[in-house]
């Protein structure tokens, strides 16, 4: 019995074995058709790239758009003879720039597609699908445009990414785009989208005979998310036309938020510029003006704050007890001990408020010794380091923590600095600059804007940002919701605001250039020390006094004092974005007929051209 089984069992082994060989022999010998399948047949696998994000104003005005264009593919194996004028003609594209193209693909590889010609328009795809050229195909692609042509340093752009992203980052190809700067770049995964995939039979031939089962294996891509910046557009354009030769930055916040409402650097660039086949030629032109229109000034500069930094001096003299808004010193053209610090006429003595009023550097010198020399908080550095972390619970000496990747640290010196450098044999006099924003200090627009804004707050801050809404999302990032207080108590702020707002509208003032009636504009002037030629002009605000909407930092190089050029700006901004309208056009015109001088510049450019 049990023979027998085992005979059947071999019997159906052998049956089951004929079989198969039998439907081998008739697919390989007798049946061709899927020899003619494997071999005149290759799955081509298109990548399928999605729009990235829109991003607007916070009014629901374009900021930037995507465009659709198209990229000319080659697998270089699939090509036959082709008429290579005829290519080049409807593309546009010298013969010799084609052929070096289709070197380096055969290079690259064989098998694989490599881009010959990028961002060809819509009408130019068209013609090429009328007439065939083997081995090649257009993939969709899309680039950005701007419909203002306003905000390059704060937009950023787009560019190919380079083989360390490709090797650092999986999702990156080699012919992906990816965001380079500003808001393109900090906000890449956001605005990027997701890739898809369509799979391709292709001939012999290089021509696409279909979708592959269907698309069944097809995957969609997915656009990318838009964004809502918190930038008005209008005041944006309105602060890059004030800058217009110039160099320098604007800055302004909504104090309750921390919204930018405006970040102008200048020089900029017309972001169309970076886009199309010519953005590399116009990149390395940017890249040789010694001017650096694509350094963004807001959060990549540090300069000394100037006069503007005088309020923290007196807000950390009054949360210390060394002085209260009563509290007067005497100023004879200045600060008279040691080598001395130099001051312009006004009346003495003064307290806190005429100080802030009329910006006198001899009063706050008063005041930083004051603190430094308190002998009931320790030895002078200790006091120091106490000083140190008032200055730097304003925000300063360190990131705030924005939006912006590439914002800079700034600089609040320490006592281990002084030791160091005077081999521990300092005193409250040997840092007396410190006490009029000069010296080692160094901080960004950015940080001086929310200094402004910090103080129409009384007291704390929002995190700078200049996101509003992600659209797929219920909320921004929860840090910048959260308020930052100073070491100095709300009660103490309303003698500085109320010097900054005789500042502006009392006689005797040192920005009565800004005032706008009924606006109630607080202001700050300053002038801050340059070693490459005449000082620096900034000036800080908010407004208005009472519920503020709008806090703004302005900063020129080699503008000189504060009210001259900066205050003006700041007057012009704050004006047009709370009454919607500019009534002082004489102002605005004595702004763009600025003459400002820029030797530093000037020579560094001459130097750039020498080495070309």
């Amino acid at each position: 019995m049990n023979a027998a089984r085992i005979k059947i069992l071999q019997i159906v082994v052998i049956a089951v074995f004929v079989v198969i060989a039998l439907r081998l022999f008739y697919i390989q010998v007798v049946d061709g058709s899927y020899k003619d399948s494997a071999e005149n047949n290759v799955l081509r696998y298109e990548v399928q790239y999605p729009s990235r994000g829109e991003v607007y104003d916070r009014n629901g005005e374009f900021l930037v758009q995507s465009k659709e264009v198209y990229d000319l593919m080659v697998v270089p194996r699939d090509t036959k003879p082709f008429d290579t004028v005829m290519l080049c003609s409807i593309t546009g594209v010298p013969v010799e720039k084609l052929r070096a193209e289709m070197a380096k693909a055969e290079r690259f590889s064989r098998r694989r597609a490599s881009v010959v010609i990028k961002q060809l328009p819509k009408d130019v795809k068209l013609k090429l699908d009328e007439r065939s050229f083997p081995g090649f195909y257009t993939v969709y692609r899309t680039i950005r445009s701007y419909p203002r042509k306003i905000a390059g340093n704060l937009l950023g752009y787009v560019s190919e990414v380079d083989e360390k992203m490709i090797a650092r980052n999986p999702y990156y190809r080699s012919g992906d785009y990816i965001g380079k700067s500003g808001i393109e770049l900090a906000y890449e995964t956001v605005l990027r989208g997701k890739k898809g995939v369509k799979v391709n039979l292709v001939d012999v031939h290089g021509i696409t005979q279909g979708s592959y089962q269907n698309g069944i294996y097809d995957t969609l891509p997915v656009p990318g998310t838009p964004i809502t910046c918190s930038i008005d557009a209008r005041l944006q354009a309105l602060a890059e036309e004030l800058l217009k030769g110039k160099v320098g930055s604007v800055v302004a916040i909504e104090p309750s938020t921390g919204e930018i409402l405006v970040m102008a650097s200048s020089p900029t660039y017309d972001p169309d510029e970076l886009v199309g086949r010519e953005s590399g030629n116009n990149y390395m032109k940017l890249l040789g003006n010694a001017r650096r229109p694509l350094f963004n000034r807001a959060v990549m500069s540090r300069y000394p704050p100037g006069s503007t930094f005088k309020i923290v001096n007196g807000l950390i003299g009054l949360q210390e007890g060394v002085l209260t808004p009563q509290t007067k010193y005497p100023c004879y053209e200045g600060y008279t001990i040691g080598r001395g610090v130099k001051c312009h006429k006004h009346w003495s003595p003064l307290n806190m408020i005429d100080a802030v009023q009329t910006s006198c550097n001899a009063y706050f010198c008063y005041v930083l010794r004051s603190i430094l020399d308190n002998r009931e908080r320790g030895n002078v550095k200790e006091t120091f380091d106490i000083w140190a972390d008032y200055v730097r619970s304003f925000g300063f000496g360190r990131k705030l923590d924005s939006d912006f990747l590439d914002e800079l640290n700034g600089y609040v010196p320490t006592s281990e600095f002084y030791d160091e450098r005077y081999n521990g044999r300092w005193n409250s006099l040997t840092v007396i600059s410190l006490s009029i924003g000069q010296g080692e200090l160094g901080c960004s627009p950015l940080q001086m804007a929310n200094l402004a804004a910090t103080v129409a707050n009384r007291g704390h801050y929002f995190i700078p940002h200049v996101v509003k809404r992600i659209h797929d999302r219920d909320s921004i990032d929860a840090r910048f919701y959260v308020p930052h207080y100073t070491k100095v108590d709300s009660k103490y702020f309303e003698p500085v605001v109320e010097g900054m707002y005789r500042a502006v509208h009392n006689p005797g003032g040192t920005a009565s250039i800004a005032r706008v009636e009924g606006l109630d504009i607080c202001g700050k002037t300053g002038t801050a020390q340059n070693p490459h030629g005449a000082d620096h002009s900034t000036f800080m605000c908010f407004a208005p006094r009472n519920n503020p909407k709008i806090a703004v930092s302005v900063y020129i190089e080699n503008g000189r004092f504060g009210a001259t050029t900066a205050a003006p700006i700041a007057s012009l901004i704050v004006e047009q974005y709370l009454t919607d309208t500019i009534t002082r056009p004489q102002l605005v015109d004595y702004v763009k007929n600025m003459q400002i001088a820029y030797p530093y510049y000037d020579r560094q450019q001459a130097k750039l051209a020498r080495t070309r």
